[in-house]
């Protein structure tokens, strides 16, 4: 099978128990079993206020999008739940998606990712981004205004503290001198990130370039957004085939109660492919209430990818 499918663990609150940790653990061994390539967790660290501004998704299976998130909603920390799945697994990649990296110190992070990479022998894949809700950043203190030159100065002091010991940043937010960051990534180039949003804005457009391993955008890109990066990176000296395109499905849902169809899913894959995307995003509990069958949903995914883009 030419694509790489990828599982996306979180958000299936109607498929496990929210408290049911071992049960995503599970799941992940399943999706290993029957061939997937990853799984996907995405965060937060804590909602509030404002987190439903946009009404809740109608029918609960559906993405956990900004705006239409229920301030309960269960989010387990991702890099210790991609670390259980590390430790149960032996091929699946462990992509840690929507990594709010300005809520943390860069070291911090630097830390914890590295070490997990090590732990899973290069299996991370982490897309840091700068979240949306700002009701959180608040919480923990970050300024909401500042998040984006945050995040530029996190891939910049990850890309020293990775590298060789002793590491020195200077930037208008952090700055450390003569450190040394050990263990290191399993990688001497440090752990694979991924970027994405909404939209291929001109910022995102220099992360990817300078930083990134893929791009895993958040809705459809255009034709003129994949030429745009691919052009970019070619001008900078890369090979755009060094770049993951990360696509994905999503379920048409009849009513608010019930599943969506998996074949008219699956069937958006082959274009996909054809515009260059390479991993495909799907989520199981879109498609499946009865976790006994996950497994077997798992292998009926795969062949029917395999069928699809033989």
């Amino acid at each position: 099978m030419s694509v790489r499918l990828v599982h996306v663990l979180s958000e299936n609150w109607t498929l496990t128990q929210p408290r049911d940790l071992r049960a995503l653990v599970g799941m992940a061994q399943e999706a290993e079993d029957a061939g997937f390539d990853a799984v996907m967790v995405s965060e937060h660290v804590v909602l509030g206020p404002g987190a439903d501004a946009d009404g809740l998704m109608p029918n609960p299976r559906d993405y956990a999008l900004p705006g239409n998130q229920d301030p309960a909603t269960p989010w387990p920390s991702s890099i210790v739940l991609l670390s259980a799945i590390a430790a149960a697994t032996t091929t699946l990649r462990l992509a840690a998606s929507a990594i709010i990296a300005p809520l943390r110190h860069p070291l911090l992070l630097a830390k914890d990712l590295a070490t997990l990479d090590l732990l899973s022998e290069g299996r991370l894949v982490v897309q840091p981004t700068v979240g949306w809700h700002e009701p959180e950043h608040a919480a923990l203190g970050v300024p909401f205004a500042d998040r984006g030159a945050l995040l530029d100065e996190h891939l910049a002091a990850w890309r020293a503290a990775w590298g060789p010991s002793p590491a020195s940043f200077a930037g208008e937010h952090y700055r450390f001198e003569d450190v040394w960051l050990e263990p290191k990534p399993f990688r001497e180039d440090g752990v694979r990130l991924w970027l994405g949003s909404s939209t291929l804005h001109d910022r995102l457009l220099r992360r990817l370039v300078e930083y990134g391993h893929g791009w895993n955008p958040l809705g459809r890109p255009t034709d003129e957004d994949v030429a745009r990066l691919r052009t970019a990176l070619a001008e900078a000296g890369r090979d755009p085939a060094d770049i993951e395109l990360v696509g994905g499905t999503r379920g048409r849902f009849p009513d608010a109660d019930s599943v969506a169809d998996l074949d008219e899913a699956l069937a958006t894959i082959p274009s996909q492919i054809d515009r260059g995307f390479t991993s495909i995003c799907i989520k199981p509990s879109q498609f499946l209430d009865d976790p006994s069958r996950h497994a077997e949903w798992c292998r009926e995914v795969v062949a029917k990818v395999t069928a699809l883009t033989a």
